[in-house]
């Protein structure tokens, strides 16, 4: 058993899967002739916001233990809310205004973004981030 853990963007979760699976193609095939075992490649593919595969749950079966998806899905959330907020802290230290303006030419303060956070998951808050003031 081969399992391949990642977390890309919630537009290629699929795409991600399929890679994973052909990646591996080889190796799995190499393993079963070599050791005459049963080999198989098991994709955890789970999205930056939480999205998932159709299939996860059915891979999540073929791993021995109690797998809740609900918290991997808020796991990735978290992470993605950490590094955001790194990369926010790390792109826009010299920013003394009080605001995050973004490379899109649009500018977000603290609040929005707290707020945005809030709706868009509602599992979390952004509390340990310390903005520029």
């Amino acid at each position: 058993m081969s399992i391949d853990v990642a977390i890309p963007g919630d537009r290629n979760v699929n795409k991600k899967e399929a890679e994973n699976i052909l990646k591996y193609k080889g190796l799995t095939i190499e393993i079963q002739r070599m050791w005459n075992v049963k080999a198989q490649v098991i994709p955890v593919i789970t999205g930056a916001s939480g999205s998932i595969s159709k299939s996860l749950r059915r891979y999540l079966s073929n791993i021995p233990g109690k797998h809740d998806v609900k918290e991997r899905q808020t796991t990735a959330i978290q992470g993605t809310a950490h590094m955001l907020c790194k990369v926010l802290m790390w792109k826009y230290r010299a920013n003394v205004t009080g605001k995050i303006t973004l490379h899109v030419a649009q500018t977000v303060n603290t609040e929005q973004l707290q707020h945005y956070v809030k709706k868009k998951q509602g599992l979390f808050q952004v509390h340990n981030c310390k903005y520029p003031a």
